[in-house]
This record gives structure tokens, C-alpha cells and sequence, in this order.
């Protein structure tokens, strides 16, 4: 089972450091942060948390005086001015999330708390997608100098029996300990869980489950490379130690709220009698209302969009079924089929890009920057719980969960932590 565990979260002092309630403390994620958005929230407060997870590289850095130990400095220095707090006692903290998508309101709701690291696969975690190889480096640097986990890995869990979510109805009702609304309009809520025996069942209810990551398969495998150095420094223990456990979002895929949102394709080159090539494996349907490609698609299972320009697009259905020698798991869904036999076998594409707004994909293919757009619906979450339990994975950037979770809402720091 995947053992989850409350800890002495460390979080900001909301009244002696915001003139509100948190919001300008907090950040995106790091991956989806612009250099202007940086400036932006360097702005919003001394004590915006970009400044540790996503600190500005500056002139003149080097191995003594870089971003990395000015993050650390910065952790060191809030604690020191009170700034930021250790709680008094192990906790979990319930996170909530309203948000609207697509015209309807939605709430997200789950608890942060402490995993206990596993090799990915091979136990009670499981990833769903592969990731596109980049550098670790950077998200492993930060875990080295600040000695912490500073933004949590979204994940999923599948429990019918939905204890936590009876639990947390009781505990989210009062004033939340931060609140702060995102970019687009989202309002995020934290309390705090103190109460032993609520701790005690919300343990409880992960045992015998599987652990689904959602969003952040990069930071768990940095987490894994620094256990590896910390225990080779350390030596063996036969008490876990806090670096053994990673900061996670956990939601029940049981419960409403859990919104994927689909990640639309586009390719440099697509041969000339691409629409031929196709139409042996496709139905193809010429259509003119260019703006409402994507509702032209929604809900259709194996019916995708190609956009290559002008006032024309094409809606593909897929005649087969499934792939010939994929996994049963992998061979139905529309990112397999997308990748597996229309980029691979009929169209020979080899490199793709990856874009969520519908308008953005137009216009760059209208603007010849991109030969063509494929549109595709979302992967649906019981097809990730599916594929990770068969120890599968899906091509890059088959999901995207929406919304995005803060950073700052709770830190989990190694030394405070236990």
C-alpha cells in the first residue's frame, strides 16, 4: 500500500506578512512561468515564494552566489523573521479549488501530506506518461541547497468508500487558513488538519490503494535521485528518514472535479497527399465552420481535427478498432492512434509540438510557422488509472490536469518536517 503520512508542514504567517489573505505569497508552478511573470510576482511581495522556487538568475552568478543559494537564504531568512511557521504538530491540509471550465463551475478537493517514496512502477506509485527528456538539474538543485520539497506532485488515488471527502466536508466549512485566486480566475483554499484521529483515517484510507501521478513525474524521479544521494551520504537507517517522503496533492478520481483538458498537435511537415494516405484507415469529412472545430469532436471517441490551413478543416474517424500489438490498455486511446499509427505509420511525422489554445494552433498554422494542427479530445481520467496499473505508458503530454496547483500553500522542509 502507498503510506501516506501527516508532518509539520512549514507555512507562510499569513497576518504578519500579507496585506490580505496570502494571495500575493503564492506562484504557479515553475514550469509554466514566464520571465514577465516572474518580474510580476518578484513584485507582488518581498516574500513571494518564486523568489525560492523559481528565484531570477542574475549577472555575475557563479558557484558561490547563484539563485540556488540565494533561495536557501531566503528560506533561512523567513524562518528566522517569522515569516514562515513550522506547525506545532503533524498535520494534513486540506486543499481546495473552485474553479469554472468550458461555462461550469467545478470544485476540486484533496489533502496534502507526505508519500512515501518507491521506485516508480514497481510498487504503489505509478506514473501514466512519458515525459519528454529535459534537465533534472535544476529541480534537483533546489532540493539540494533549500533541503525541501517546495511545491507539491499532483496525484491521483481511487477510493469508493470517499472517507477523506466525507472528513474534509467537515473541516473546509470554517474561514481557510490561505486563500488566494490564480491567473485565471481559480480560488485556492488551505486548512490546516490537526485532529489525530481524522489523521488517523485519512492514513487509513490509502491503504491497499495504488498512487496515480498526475502532474509531475519529473519531480518525483528528482526526489527519488536525491534520496540516492542522501542515503549514500547518511548510511542505511531502519527509521524512514524525511527526505524518504515526498509532499503530494492527493485526490480521489471517485470524486467531481478532477478536469483534464485536451493538448492539441502540431507538425512541421505533413506530406502532400496526406488526405490520402489517411482515407484508407479514416473517414473524412470536409467541414467550413473553422470555430467550432473542437466542439465538432468533443465527446467522439477516435474522431480527431486537422487544420492545415485556410477556411477548411477535416473531422478524421477512426474505422478501426484499436491498434494491432499495442497493450489493450493503450491500443483504444485517442493519443495512441494519433501517435501509433497516423504520426508513425501513415504520415511518417517525427516532430511535434504541443499547444492547448485552439486559437494559438490556427494561427501559427495560418501563419506558416506550422504545416498543420491535429485536434484531439481529452484523455479521461479512468485511462490513466488504467494504463499505470498495467505498468504502461502514454505518449508525452496525453494529459493535462486542470487547474494547476499553487506553490507556497504549504512547504515541506526535511529538517522540520517529522
Amino acid at each position: 500500500m502507498a503510506e501516506v503520512i501527516p508532518f509539520k508542514g512549514v507555512l507562510f504567517n499569513v497576518p504578519k506578512v500579507s496585506k490580505s489573505s496570502g494571495k500575493e505569497l503564492l506562484a504557479p508552478p515553475y514550469d509554466i512561468i514566464t520571465p514577465e511573470h516572474q518580474q510580476k510576482l518578484y513584485e507582488k511581495s518581498p516574500y513571494n515564494i518564486v523568489r525560492v522556487d523559481f528565484g531570477k538568475k542574475e549577472a555575475g552568478d557563479n558557484e558561490q552566489e547563484n539563485r540556488y543559494t540565494r533561495a536557501r537564504a531566503a528560506l533561512d531568512a523567513w524562518l528566522r523573521e517569522g515569516a514562515l511557521i513550522v506547525s506545532d504538530s503533524p498535520s494534513f491540509y486540506a486543499y481546495e479549488i473552485a474553479y469554472t471550465v468550458e461555462g461550469e463551475q467545478q470544485k476540486l478537493c484533496g489533502i496534502l501530506g507526505l508519500v512515501r517514496l518507491e521506485a516508480l512502477g514497481k510498487g504503489n506509485i505509478h506514473p501514466h506518461e512519458y515525459t519528454h527528456s529535459k534537465p533534472k538539474k535544476d529541480r534537483l538543485d533546489i532540493m539540494r541547497y533549500c533541503e525541501a520539497n517546495i511545491s507539491p506532485i499532483f496525484s491521483l488515488y481511487h477510493a469508493q468508500e470517499r472517507t477523506i471527502s466525507r472528513l474534509l466536508a467537515k473541516n473546509v466549512g470554517s474561514k481557510p487558513y490561505i486563500e488566494a485566486e490564480d491567473g485565471d480566475g481559480a480560488i485556492h483554499r488551505l486548512w490546516q488538519i490537526k485532529d489525530r484521529t481524522v489523521a488517523d483515517a485519512i492514513s487509513a484510507e490509502f491503504r491497499g490503494k495504488a498512487v496515480f501521478i498526475a502532474d509531475g513525474h519529473h519531480r518525483y524521479e528528482t526526489a527519488l535521485e536525491y534520496q540516492r544521494e542522501r542515503r549514500k551520504k547518511d548510511g542505511p537507517s531502519d527509521i524512514p528518514r524525511s527526505y524518504d517522503y515526498v509532499l503530494m496533492f492527493l485526490a480521489n478520481m471517485a470524486e467531481e472535479g478532477i478536469t483534464i483538458l485536451p493538448t492539441h498537435r502540431l507538425v512541421k511537415e505533413l506530406p502532400q497527399d496526406a488526405l490520402d494516405l489517411l482515407a484508407a484507415d479514416f473517414d473524412i469529412r470536409e467541414m467550413q465552420e473553422i470555430d467550432e472545430i473542437t466542439a465538432a469532436i468533443a465527446g467522439k471517441r477516435d474522431v480527431y481535427g486537422l487544420y492545415t490551413g485556410g477556411k477548411t478543416w477535416f473531422r478524421l474517424s477512426y474505422k478501426g478498432e484499436g491498434i494491432h500489438g499495442v497493450p489493450s490498455a493503450l491500443k483504444d486511446l485517442d493519443v495512441t492512434v494519433l501517435h501509433d499509427l497516423i504520426f508513425k505509420q501513415i504520415l511518417d511525422v517525427e516532430t511535434v509540438a504541443y499547444e492547448m489554445d485552439v486559437q494559438k494552433c490556427l494561427q501559427t498554422v495560418q501563419s506558416g510557422e506550422f504545416k498543420a494542427v491535429f485536434f484531439l479530445n481529452p484523455t479521461g481520467v479512468y485511462d490513466v488509472e488504467r494504463v499505470a496499473l498495467a505498468s504502461l505508458r502514454m505518449p508525452p503530454k496525453s494529459t493535462y490536469f486542470y487547474p494547476k496547483l499553487m506553490t507556497g500553500m504549504v512547504l515541506h522542509i526535511f529538517n522540520k518536517s517529522l
